[in-house]
């Protein structure tokens, strides 16, 4: 059982930066591959970033990728998301999520477990 929550999200200018976290409960948090994705109103759940257990492989987005970089620490069973250039579009609440598998498309992951979400309001 792994339980997850999120923390940092908040409100912030157009091209301001946040940084997310993501904390994990558990001994096996370095099994498991760990994803965020974002809900905007009104919008289906979009994946934007995932890392590998042992950090060696990421994969964004293109919508973000070269904006937010996702990181990891495994000895404290966290994992980030640092956002920078933010856009209105942004706004949404963000989630993490975890799973056991990386399949070649992101979107097919499966994740077992998910956090309660951390809402983030880009204001213009």
């Amino acid at each position: 059982q792994v339980q997850l929550v999120e923390s940092g999200g908040g409100v912030v200018q157009a091209g301001g930066s946040l940084r997310l976290s993501c904390a994990a409960s558990g001994r096996t948090f370095s099994s498991f591959t760990m994803g965020w994705f974002r809900q905007g109103p009104g919008k289906e759940r979009e994946f934007l970033a995932r890392m590998s257990g042992s950090g060696t492989m990421t994969h964004y987005a293109d919508s973000v990728k070269g904006r937010f970089t996702m990181s990891r620490d495994n000895a404290k069973n966290t994992v980030y998301l640092q956002m920078n250039s933010l856009k209105s579009e942004d706004t949404a609440v963000y989630y993490c999520a975890a799973g056991q598998n990386w399949r070649a498309d992101p979107n097919k992951d499966v994740y077992g477990y998910w956090g309660q979400g951390t809402q983030v309001t880009v204001s213009s």
